[in-house]
C-alpha cells in the first residue's frame, strides 16, 4: 500500500514546471492584449483629446450623436454648435466625435 502512495507522491520530477517556465505564457499573452488593444486604444484616446482641445469658433464638427454643426461659442466643458440658421444646441464637449474643417473651406450648396 505504500508503495501505491509513494508512486502517486513522487511524479519523477514530471509536471513541475520551473517559476518563470510557469508565468511565461501569461506574460505572452499580456504582452499580445498589450500591442493588440491597450496601446491603440490609449493613441486614439490622446488624438481625440488633442482634437478637443484644438477646437475654436468657426470650426465645423460632428459630435458623437451624429449632429453637424458649426461652432459658435466654446466654455470649458460646453460647445455651442449651429446646426442650422439660427438654430443652436448645447453639448458636452466630451460628446464632440471630431472636427471635419473650417467654415470658410466648406462648399455652400
Amino acid at each position: 500500500m505504500f508503495d501505491l502512495v509513494y508512486a502517486m507522491g513522487s511524479g519523477g520530477g514530471g509536471g513541475q514546471g520551473g517559476g518563470l517556465g510557469a508565468f511565461l505564457p501569461l506574460i505572452i499573452i499580456f504582452g499580445i492584449f498589450y500591442f493588440l488593444l491597450i496601446r491603440p486604444q490609449q493613441r486614439k484616446a490622446k488624438q481625440h483629446k488633442q482634437v478637443l482641445a484644438s477646437l475654436k469658433k468657426g470650426d465645423r464638427v460632428v459630435s458623437s450623436g451624429g449632429l453637424h454643426g458649426l461652432i459658435t461659442g466654446l466654455t470649458d466643458d460646453l460647445v455651442t454648435m449651429e446646426i442650422s440658421p439660427k438654430v443652436r444646441v448645447k453639448v458636452s464637449r466630451g460628446s464632440i466625435a471630431g472636427a471635419i474643417g473650417k467654415a470658410e473651406s466648406q462648399v455652400k450648396e
